[in-house]
């Protein structure tokens, strides 16, 4: 069974958005506040995706991100902030989560992303991959699709699967100018309900971890008014 944990002060949403999930068949994790959120963590087996409200008493969720991430790369973590706060969104993605939606939303829509992201993760872990393992070699990186993990001159970069999934896309169309439209299909899925600049947050991330002057970069370009192409 998938587990996804809840963080959110507000009581009467939290056990709103949690009901909903034990219906479609998560196991649900519930806490008001970050600082148990993270109790929760260490006292469990590790949850397959993180639901974070920003505003919360104590540490923020953007704080909490920060500090999921830096232990796990493989959660998908979706933060939730209220309408307009759009330098929260910005900041939540660029520092580790894969995804956010905005207060009010529909209980139906945010199912339907937890189920997309974590299908994404599952998929990057499937027995098929398990039994055919497979290296994709681009100049200096290797990107082993087994282990999940890029690596550059030999060194291993950590990713979150969503990085991962985007330098897959990458790897598998070389000199190919990808529009962010097809990036964000190719990685997030056709049915996708955000919005196409979580594309731009992820590859500026990507760039600050592979390229060796982030505000020069020689393997990520950026093809103007159309999207990104990879360069080994």
């Amino acid at each position: 069974m998938k587990r996804v944990l809840v963080v959110e002060d507000e009581a009467s949403i939290r056990e709103m958005v949690a009901l909903n999930l034990k219906m479609a068949g998560w196991e649900v994790l519930e806490a008001p506040s970050a600082e148990r959120a993270l109790e929760l963590m260490h006292q469990s087996e590790p949850c397959d995706a993180a639901l974070l409200d920003i505003m919360l008493p104590g540490m923020d969720g953007l704080s909490l991100c920060e500090t999921i991430r830096r232990d796990d790369n493989e959660i998908g973590i979706i933060i939730v902030s209220a309408k307009g706060q759009e330098s929260d969104k910005i900041r939540g993605l660029s520092i580790g989560a894969d995804d956010y939606i905005t207060k009010p939303f529909s209980v139906s829509e945010l199912v339907a992303r937890l189920e997309a992201l974590t299908r994404r993760i599952k998929r990057g872990n499937s027995t098929k991959a398990a039994e055919a393992p497979e290296q994709l070699v681009s100049g200096p990186f290797v990107l082993d699709e087994k282990s999940r993990v890029l690596y550059k001159a030999g060194k291993p970069i950590d990713l979150t699967q969503v990085e991962f999934q985007i330098m897959e896309l990458f790897f598998r169309n070389p000199a190919t100018a990808l529009v962010r439209e097809k990036i964000l299909e190719g990685v997030w899925g056709k049915n996708y309900f955000g919005d196409v600049k979580i594309v731009d947050v992820n590859i500026r991330r990507l760039r600050m971890k592979i390229e060796d002057e982030p505000s020069n970069p020689q393997h990520i370009l950026t093809v103007w008014g159309y999207g990104y192409r990879w360069n080994a």
